[in-house]
This record gives structure tokens, sequence and C-alpha cells, in this order.
């Protein structure tokens, strides 16, 4: 047998001995993972329902929805991360100057991103004091649009011309929840000084207990319209102040339609 040939022979043998050892413990680790983030996902979508079965409140189910989600990404981030340093170990790659390396440069990223730990511990405390969920519509900095997803780091809000906005938490210093448990439409209804306030004022009664019968729009009222009464003078009119309470995110709805039918 010639040396080439030898050197071949070694080479498979290596190879073969590799893949019956560290290559299955490699494979091992890969289905382990993909078997554990599957159970991962089944478990948290039958907890996310056990959750809506348990509380029937659309808010207490949005607040479910988004922490559940977040905390998904949060395992499946370190899943990877342990699942990627065994088969890191397994392949002969010595860990200890790779943690060490990585502790100094945490450290030194640390102190340079500063601004990302902010934004997560805003994240953090956001998520827990239930200030913002999935699906609100929230003003934040003059910036407004639905919530369409919440990490620890960042927000992301889809406007009414579908423009995307991605807000760092740690930027936000003041959240306005137009969604939250109700919403409210509140109506100026301005009027000619030569009117009679009492039949303004009765005539837009009769309106709201109209649209509040209607059973395209009814459902989604949570009170029969609250005459607040004439709340300032204009120039050339007296405005008339009342309001509509309504279910989340249907306070616009119900508005354009108040104002069709006045």
């Amino acid at each position: 047998m010639t040396p080439t040939m030898r050197t071949l022979n070694q080479v498979l043998d290596h190879a073969l001995e590799w893949a019956l050892t560290s290559g299955l413990r490699i494979l091992f680790i890969i289905v382990l993972l993909v078997i554990g983030l599957w159970v991962f996902r089944i478990v948290r979508q039958r907890f996310q329902r056990m959750l809506e079965g348990v509380s029937p409140s659309p808010e207490q189910n949005k607040r479910a929805a988004t922490v559940t989600g977040v905390v998904a990404n949060v395992v499946v981030v370190i899943a990877m991360t342990v699942a990627g340093m065994l088969m890191l170990a397994e392949l002969g790659i010595d860990l200890k100057p790779i943690l060490a390396a990585a502790g100094i440069g945490g450290l030194a990223i640390g102190f340079g991103a500063q601004s990302v730990v902010k934004d997560v511990i805003s994240g953090f405390f956001l998520l827990l004091e239930n200030q913002v969920r999935v699906g609100d519509v929230v003003v934040i900095g003059g910036t407004g649009g639905l919530v369409e997803a919440i990490t620890l780091r960042t927000m992301v809000l889809r406007d009414l011309a579908g423009n995307v906005h991605i807000i760092p938490h740690g930027g936000v210093d003041r959240v306005t929840n137009m969604t939250k448990d109700y919403s409210r439409c509140v109506f100026d209804v301005g009027v000619a000084y030569r009117e009679d306030p009492d039949e303004v004022m009765q005539v837009l009664q009769e309106i709201g207990d109209e649209l509040q019968r209607d059973p395209a729009f009814g459902p989604d009222i949570l009170s029969p319209l609250e005459m607040l009464g004439v709340d300032k003078f204009d120039d050339s009119a007296v405005i008339i102040k009342c309001r509509i309470m309504t279910k989340p995110i249907q306070q616009w709805r119900i508005a354009r339609e108040m104002n069709r039918r006045i």
C-alpha cells in the first residue's frame, strides 16, 4: 500500500471515528434543540389559550400575548446560545478563552452601549407595568400608530399611512395609550347663537340613542351618550360638548358614524 493510500485511509478512519463520536453528539444537540423549541412553542400556545379561557377580557389577552412573545424571544436566544457553545466544545474548541474574551468584551461594550442597557431596562418596566400591549394604539413623542411588536429593546408602530416607526424604549419619556380598557369619542358641536342650546342637546341625545340601538354599532358602545353641556363660546358659534364610551379602538368608527348622522 502506497503512503498516499495509507494517509487517505487514516483520514477516513479519523473522519469515521469523529462522526461516530462528536458528530453524533452534535447531531443529538441539534435534534434536542429543535425538539425543545417545538415543545416550548406548543406549551406557549396552550398556556396562552389557557389564559384566554381564564380571562375572557381582550385587554388581559393582549397583555398575555405581549409578555409571552417577549419571553419566547428570550428563551429562543438562550437555547440557541447554549446549543452553540456545546457544539463548539464538541468541535474541540476551548471555550475558556472565548468566555474570558466575551466577559472582557462585554464589559467594554457595556460602557459603550449604555443606551442599549437603558432600552432593555425601560422595556422590562414597560411590560411589567402593563403600559402598552401589542394591538394598542399609542402616541409616543408625537408619533402615533398601532403597536405591531414589542421586544425588550424596541417598540414597532405602524401609522395610518402604513409607515413603520421603530422606537427604542430608552427614548420613551411619555406614552399616550388611546385604547387601554376602553375608549371615548368626544364631540364639539358648534351651533349658531340664535339656536336653542337645550333643543340642540336634546337632538344630539336622540341621535346618540339611535346609534346605540343600531345593531351595526351598538355592540361597540359601552354606555349611552354623555351630554356635558355648553363648553365655550366661539366667535360665531356656541360649542356643545358630549362624548360616547366605546370598546378599545372603536372610537374612531363610532365617531365617524355619529358625525355623519349629526
